[in-house]
């Protein structure tokens, strides 16, 4: 029997998303905090294999927080960004190893510039695979250091995607009005980067470890 035209395109729509679908099963997430979240998905998305980052809070008991709410403090959350990568590019203990080497994880105040609860570092872990492999990599980072780390290993209970304004910020073109006058909030995260002292505090704590990006 002939197949109509509607009819191959609606098997061929079904095979295309049947196709979506296995690839997105085959993606993983890891949650890290890393003070600034704007920072933090800077530098995964840098990282081969990582295919999105979304900037958010987690830790808290506040369910879909505001960036006000956290900030202000007494929400518990901390500022966080989930990683979607693919395992078969990079493994979970590759992202853990740019994770320390990216942050100051004997700073319990907060990170850098940006000091307070909501800044401070932490892993979530989603199951004991990941929690078994971010305690390794703990002991293996505090080996390289002097002072103790302090940035815990947690367990996920949830994830609040943060308002669209923080999404990709720091390579958006949008402009606003900054202290200069109007600038993109990409030129305005460079600003703030640097006077923050985020990498020069990075390269201080890991010396020639620190990391600079894998692409």
């Amino acid at each position: 029997m002939k197949r109509t035209f509607a009819q191959l395109a609606m098997s061929l729509f079904l095979f295309c998303a049947s196709s979506i679908t296995l690839q997105a099963d085959e993606l993983e997430i890891a949650v890290f905090a890393g003070g600034c979240f704007w920072c933090v998905e800077a530098d995964f998305d840098k990282v081969e294999g990582v295919k999105k980052t979304i900037s958010g809070f987690a830790g808290g008991n506040v369910p879909n927080p505001t960036y006000d709410q956290v900030v202000r403090g007494g929400t518990g959350h901390i500022e966080s960004v989930e990683i979607t990568y693919d395992p078969k590019q990079v493994s979970y203990e590759t992202l853990l190893d740019v994770f320390w080497h990216s942050v100051d994880p004997t700073d319990a105040g907060g990170q850098f510039c940006d000091r307070g609860e909501s800044y401070t570092t932490a892993i979530f872990v989603l199951n004991e695979e990941q929690r078994r492999a971010a305690e390794t990599s703990k002991q293996a980072a505090q080996e390289e250091l002097s002072a103790p780390i302090v940035t815990p290993i947690r367990t996920l209970e949830g994830f609040y995607k943060a308002e669209r304004y923080h999404q990709n910020y720091y390579r958006s073109q949008e402009r606003i009005f900054a202290r200069f006058g109007y600038v993109t909030k990409a030129e305005a995260y460079k600003g703030y980067r640097k006077g923050c002292g985020r990498d020069a505090r990075v390269k201080e704590v890991w010396g020639d470890t620190a990391f600079r990006g894998i692409k």
